[in-house]
């Protein structure tokens, strides 16, 4: 067949045509950094080679690795949430009321048995069903510190006294259940970002289900993940900068030392299935301090900032971190009053 020739077309200049210019992607540039490395090994090795580099990359490597299989557990039930749970369940599991609605929400956590990187994909997932935000973010606190594994472990972490894991359920319980209350009566839905809110479609069909579970998870798999290596990132160079001589002052004052107690449990950034053993082995600090160490954890720390940050914007982790971390201290201190003796 003969090619029509288009009249309103212009010909092309005669000559070679231009060669395209190669395309340079991230893989080429990570043999690249491979090829150098190997090339400069004893050179690197003598750089990195120095105790605060290794203490560092420790810290960060166990945050990132403590972290990783619950935030995978977490985008998991959030996928399976979004595919296969109906909006009209979620609604009528929870009581219309707001207020009655958040301690549900709250108990509801006993069942996830994660830390707080699965509770944010779940709890973001859950407002996108429909479910009001007030007890999302009651979950989301609750479930990191309420669950079974956490209680086992602060019970063995503290044998000789019984009295850290109701004093751990009920302060951690009774923060997830004041924060929402304070979020329905004063939080706002402009404070949110619109990927929190955003409601999430009803898919027919098995293997549009799983196509929905598939790309759920891993599209909050990448956006958790990168934030949770930021704030293992953070919490590395205070590990590293911080002196641990400076917890030994603290058994002979009680404030100061529920204050820097507080302070390092955000910074600190541990699983809250082990932070219970790392906290236990502190010694000569009262348990009052180390129980608001076991409740501001879980709750808010750096890598559940960077965390809520990505989920659910940074204007309401600006917001959000810094009431919670008041209203934890609160709590663990009149839970720890009225079950430690104020010890």
């Amino acid at each position: 067949m003969t090619e029509i020739a288009d009249p309103q077309r212009t010909p092309e200049p005669p000559g070679p045509r231009r060669a395209r210019r190669p395309v340079i992607t991230s893989l080429e540039v990570m043999c690249g950094l491979l090829v150098l490395a190997v090339i400069f090994q004893p050179q690197l090795t003598a750089v990195l080679d120095v105790p605060a580099l290794r203490t560092g990359s420790t810290v960060f490597v166990a945050v990132c690795v403590q972290a990783m299989p619950f935030l995978v557990l977490g985008v998991l039930v959030s996928g399976l949430i979004a595919a296969f749970v109906p909006p009209r369940v979620l609604r009528r599991v929870l009581p219309a009321n707001r207020g009655a609605a958040v301690p549900v929400a709250g108990l509801a956590g006993v069942a996830l048995p994660g830390c707080e990187c699965a509770s944010v994909p779940v709890a973001r997932r859950l407002m996108q069903q429909g479910v009001t935000p007030a007890a999302a973010l009651a979950f989301l606190l609750a479930a990191p510190a309420v669950n079974p594994v956490v209680l086992v472990s602060t019970a063995v972490a503290f044998p000789a006294d019984p009295w850290m894991v109701p004093a751990r359920f009920l302060g951690s319980l009774l923060t997830a259940c004041v924060m929402g209350w304070l979020w329905a009566r004063l939080g706002r839905a402009e404070w949110l970002a619109e990927r929190a809110l955003r409601r999430t479609e009803a898919h027919h069909g098995e293997g549009g289900r799983w196509s929905v579970f598939a790309e759920s998870a891993r599209h909050d798999l990448v956006e958790a993940g990168g934030f949770l290596v930021l704030g293992g990132l953070t919490s590395a160079v205070f590990n590293v900068l911080v002196p641990a001589e400076w917890l030994e002052t603290l058994g002979g004052q009680l404030l100061l030392g529920v204050l820097v107690m507080a302070v390092l449990a955000v910074v600190l950034a541990l699983c809250s299935e082990a932070d219970a053993f790392v906290v236990a082995s502190m010694p000569g600090l009262p348990l009052l301090p180390k129980l608001v160490f076991l409740v501001v954890g879980p709750a808010v720390d750096l890598k559940l900032i960077a965390l809520q940050s990505g989920a659910f914007g940074r204007r309401f982790a600006a917001r959000f971190a810094p009431a919670t971390f008041l209203v934890a201290i609160g709590c663990a201190c009149a839970v720890g009053a009225a079950l430690l003796g104020g010890a």
